[in-house]
């Protein structure tokens, strides 16, 4: 069935361009939408990371890698001590032995404290971890929040797009199951 879309790769004087991809192999088949939204998670995925380690540094704890400030952000969320198992469920955490080390490095700064409850590991913030969040969490305020809300796209767009994202991930995670059984 022919498409009205223009090829990835396809350019003439005066035109406008196609899809923006990557890679117009992969934009060639049955979903050329998704390649687009590939696209984007990439250039969004690395600058969420960039921004998320850069403004933790910048709100006095530079040197923590992304999942380190995700993780640091999940358990001082709703300020209640978290499982790991409720840290990896919450972040998609799939190799346990990321979120320990993690979890290890955080402590190590005197961010986090663990504890058990019975067999299971509990992780906390402590006053400097949750300080270190409310730094973060003005921080962002100031420099991504108020400018997106100022000349951003509209908050029932965002949450449009955030409802997008999830129903893609179940559809990415159901085809990795099925690509691990290939």
């Amino acid at each position: 069935m022919p498409s009205s879309r223009r090829s990835p790769d396809a350019l003439s004087p005066g035109s406008t361009p196609g899809p923006v991809v990557s890679s117009a192999h992969l934009a060639a088949g049955a979903a050329p939408g998704l390649s687009e939204v590939e696209y984007g998670l990439i250039l969004a995925g690395h600058a969420f990371q960039r921004w998320i380690v850069l403004c933790a540094a910048a709100a006095g704890q530079p040197g923590l890698s992304p999942v380190e400030v995700l993780i640091l952000h999940t358990v001082q969320h709703r300020d209640r001590p978290k499982r790991q198992a409720e840290i990896l469920l919450a972040l998609g955490i799939e190799d346990a032995h990321i979120a320990t080390y993690a979890i290890r490095k955080l402590a190590a700064a005197g961010l986090v404290r663990t504890s058990r409850a019975g067999k299971e590991k509990l992780v906390s913030t402590t006053p400097e971890g949750a300080a270190l969040c409310a730094r973060y969490a003005a921080l962002r305020e100031r420099l991504l929040a108020g400018p997106v809300g100022a000349g951003g796209p509209a908050g029932e767009a965002l949450s449009a797009v955030a409802s997008t994202l999830r129903t893609l991930s179940g559809f990415y995670d159901a085809a990795s199951r099925a690509a691990a059984t290939l």
